[in-house]
């Protein structure tokens, strides 16, 4: 098998053969450095490599391969990125800025520590902007992250590192976080699948500045990756106080149910979209009746839900304002936009965040009701395709001007409920450019998520289609 090869191969099949000695550790990873050194200048994708600890940690892995009785965890010599809001211990943290370029943790967040014990090997750290302020990938430390399908266009973020780094086959395990939609904006953006988990399923720590939105979660070119992913990550931890309790589910085998008789709703607008795309709209509207090949009842749906923005706004937008607020002296080395949001968040009084908590937990009852009748949301992830690379957001949408974050109003409503939700490629703009289709589950239902996902995939599969970046 050739590097080129080892490369595309996904990580389940990749831990089968190490498994069963046909590869080796250090070939993979080898293989993977290689085509990072090779692509990686186009992309920007990866702004730490850790690529001597890497081979050291494979010839380790090796020789565990060869010993006699080894226990090896399903990762065994699986490489795998970290995004950078996410610490690692030895190794720089740099959560996209300036204010924090000589930042070395001393340990490790919950899901890294997870994967090396599972015998994943951390090969890096990926782009990402500021405290993931944006859906796009840029700050003043390491530029800008290109989207592999087009160098022109943004690979989304705030994972946007980890989403061109999946899209190129850069490695296969990529670990991202979600605020307001940086794991499914991205993945959608780079036509690869992201998994928000359930908030706590995957313990955070430390918090972030949006740390009652933040879910950690993995984006990978299959779905069976992302569920292996989210089987090691799961299960409490004693830094995390909102952790969840292990749930009794084997997130792998749950791939294998029938969707037949579940109720799927299909909507393009929740109602308070301000634009779509039509091309986008179109593409979702017709992966959604997919659903109805798997044996789902299909119903297009219009809530009619009122607009959770201003409270996702004021507590994603007020968490990194306090975070940030400290280092204004220094603003020279904070984004324009970013400024201008620390100091207009920075003149609310108090109780308009605590007004904003009050809106979110009334919000909530739209969807609680919703979800009793439904087991799925289908939504389009995003509601433009990949716009330029440098832009904090699209100035406007179907040539209608939209605000900063209008263009993410089907991802960040989640956040503030904490449902499970991914993005799932669904086809292409007439230019190349990928679109995804979210996918939303009941509370805590992590399983069925996963499980619609990878039905979609069977009759819809999108990993054999590589960007063109790929064939360099």
């Amino acid at each position: 098998m050739s590097r080129e090869e080892l490369c595309w191969l996904s990580a389940t099949e990749l831990a089968a053969l190490i498994r069963k000695k046909k590869v080796s550790p250090v070939e993979v990873v080898d293989a993977v450095l290689d085509r990072i050194d090779k692509i990686n200048p186009k992309l920007n994708a990866f702004v730490t490599l850790t690529a001597d600890d890497a081979r050291q940690a494979a010839k380790l892995a090796e020789r565990q391969l060869m010993g006699k009785g080894a226990k090896l965890g399903p990762l065994h010599g699986v490489p795998f990125s970290v995004k950078d809001l996410v610490i690692t211990r030895g190794v720089r943290t740099t959560f996209g800025t300036p204010l924090y370029r000589d930042n070395v943790p001393t340990e490790d967040a919950p899901m890294v520590e997870r994967m090396k014990a599972a015998g994943g090997i951390m090969i890096g750290k990926t782009n990402t902007p500021t405290f993931g302020w944006i859906g796009a990938t840029h700050n003043r430390l390491f530029g800008v992250t290109r989207n592999p399908w087009n160098l022109d266009r943004t690979p989304g973020g705030s994972s946007g590192g980890a989403s061109a780094a999946a899209a190129a086959g850069l490695g296969p395990l990529h670990i991202g976080t979600d605020g307001g939609g940086s794991i499914r904006i991205p993945a959608s953006c780079a036509g690869v699948f992201g998994f928000k988990p359930s908030y706590g399923r995957i313990p955070t720590y430390p918090v972030s500045g949006a740390w009652s939105l933040s879910h950690i979660g993995p984006l990978t070119r299959t779905v069976a990756d992302a569920a292996l992913m989210t089987q090691v990550g799961a299960g409490p931890d004693e830094r995390d106080q909102y952790s969840l309790p292990a749930a009794r589910v084997d997130y792998v085998k749950a791939l294998r149910g029938s969707l037949k008789g579940w109720r799927v709703a299909w909507s393009a607008d929740l109602g308070f979209v301000e634009a779509l795309d039509p091309e986008v709209r179109a593409v979702c509207a017709t992966a959604a009746k997919a659903f109805r090949e798997l044996g789902c009842r299909v119903e297009e749906v219009t809530p009619a839900w009122p607009s959770p923005r201003d409270c996702w706004e004021q507590i994603f937008c007020g968490g990194i304002a306090t975070r940030l607020a400290p280092y204004l002296n220094r603003r020279d080395e904070i984004e324009p936009g970013l400024v201008r949001i620390i100091e207009v968040t920075l003149k609310n009084r108090p109780t308009r965040y605590v007004q904003a908590w009050f809106d979110r937990l009334a919000w909530w009852q739209h969807p609680r009701a919703f979800f009793e009748k439904y087991d799925l949301l289908l939504t389009p992830t995003i509601a433009c395709p990949p716009f330029k690379v440098g832009l904090d957001n699209p100035t406007e949408i179907a040539g209608k001007p939209v605000a900063a974050y209008a263009w993410i109003p089907f991802t960040f409503p989640f956040n503030c409920t904490g449902q499970p939700a991914a993005s799932v490629p669904c086809g292409f703009t007439r230019d190349g450019l990928p679109i995804g289709l979210q996918i939303v589950g009941r509370r805590y239902d992590d399983a069925s998520v996963l499980r619609a996902s990878a039905a979609f995939e069977r009759v819809r599969p999108w990993a054999a289609r590589r960007p063109p970046i790929g064939e360099v």
